[in-house]
């Protein structure tokens, strides 16, 4: 023997209802009253019933699907981002549907799942995503909300992200208000809109003091460890740095210890994001925290009005960001 699926047609038998009174129990908005309503759901819940999405999906156009598409699955930092997406859209009766950009160099195997998948909408998460990417999701019908990417007239759709500029500036600034006077910024990819900006910014708090502009390549540990021991063995004579994100900065931080170089005795070293592991007492990383949750809230929150009305076109955010102090600043 084999167990049966149960059917909203068993639901509606066992509830003495019509099987569009159960399609209606299920959808939220639908009209249906009170006492149906509960007679269904009792009925549902006996039969161990729950609604087929992939066929309402045929009735009603939608799919409740969200793309999540990104190209930092392996930083740590977007371990808190994925988490806290997921979660947040599933609490919300929407899916995630997860496509890495990785060697997707183009964008177009993910832009061609989410038109596969007839997803209702797009979030990007990512500060350097293809060129072009965010627009060819629009262009194919999506709303589309860009997470961490570069707010401004030239942002083909709309942005929550950071004021990466101030936070440059905010740790320029605090730099030389500790009397350091020479100064690096350490980057992670010379394309990243994030790190631009936040070199940008840098650069204008930090005026003459800031000596030299390095991008490591990308946001990994070993990129700024790397780096930074080329900068130790090539100027021994800076005094601080603000590197672009915090798993840069924990890089930059084992090359000093591996140069036997006292942080933040002879070198100062600032982060960016404010990861969990920035407070452990190996690093005590000083940093920048952007306020990812609230911007992942209204990213989600703003992409489900769209969903629900084509008008609903939601405006560029941009969030402050605050300066955490711990002992890796002088």
């Amino acid at each position: 023997m084999h167990s049966r699926t149960t059917t909203a047609r068993d639901v509606a038998e066992l509830a003495g209802v019509s099987i569009s009174a159960v399609s209606r129990t299920f959808t939220p908005g639908a009209s249906v009253s009170a006492k149906t309503k509960e007679k269904v759901l009792a009925a549902a819940e006996s039969l161990g019933y729950r609604p087929n999405q992939l066929a309402r999906s045929l009735m009603t156009g939608r799919t409740a699907l969200i793309g999540l598409v990104s190209n930092h699955f392996a930083n740590p930092t977007f371990m808190e981002v994925f988490d806290l997406f997921t979660r947040e859209l599933q609490a919300r009766g929407l899916r995630p549907l997860l496509a890495n950009l990785g060697e997707d160099e183009d964008g177009s195997q993910a832009l061609d799942m989410m038109r596969q998948y007839s997803v209702d909408a797009v979030l990007i998460a990512t500060s350097a995503p293809p060129a072009g990417f965010a627009a060819s999701c629009r262009a194919a019908g999506m709303p589309v909300i860009h997470v961490f990417g570069r707010a401004g007239r030239g942002s083909p759709v709309p942005v929550a992200t950071v004021d990466n500029v101030a936070g440059g500036r905010l740790v320029g600034e605090t730099m030389r208000q500790r009397g350091l006077k020479k100064l690096v910024f350490l980057g992670g990819s010379p394309h990243d809109a994030s790190s631009i900006d936040r070199a940008n910014g840098f650069a204008e708090a930090a005026g003459k003091a800031l000596r030299r502009t390095v991008f490591a390549g990308n946001y990994t540990h070993d990129h700024g460890r790397d780096a930074m021991l080329a900068l130790l063995d090539d100027d021994a004579l800076i005094d601080g740095v603000f590197c672009g994100d915090d798993v840069l900065a924990m890089g930059a931080m084992d090359a000093c210890r591996e140069r036997g170089v006292d942080v933040p005795g002879q070198i100062s070293v600032v982060g960016f994001d404010d990861m969990p592991l920035a407070a452990w007492a190996a690093y005590s990383l000083t940093t920048v925290r952007q306020p990812i949750r609230a911007m992942i809230l209204h990213a989600i929150e703003r992409i489900a009005a769209w969903v629900e009305d084509a008008n609903a076109v939601p405006r560029s955010k941009l969030f402050p960001c605050e300066l955490i102090e711990r002992t890796s600043l002088r």
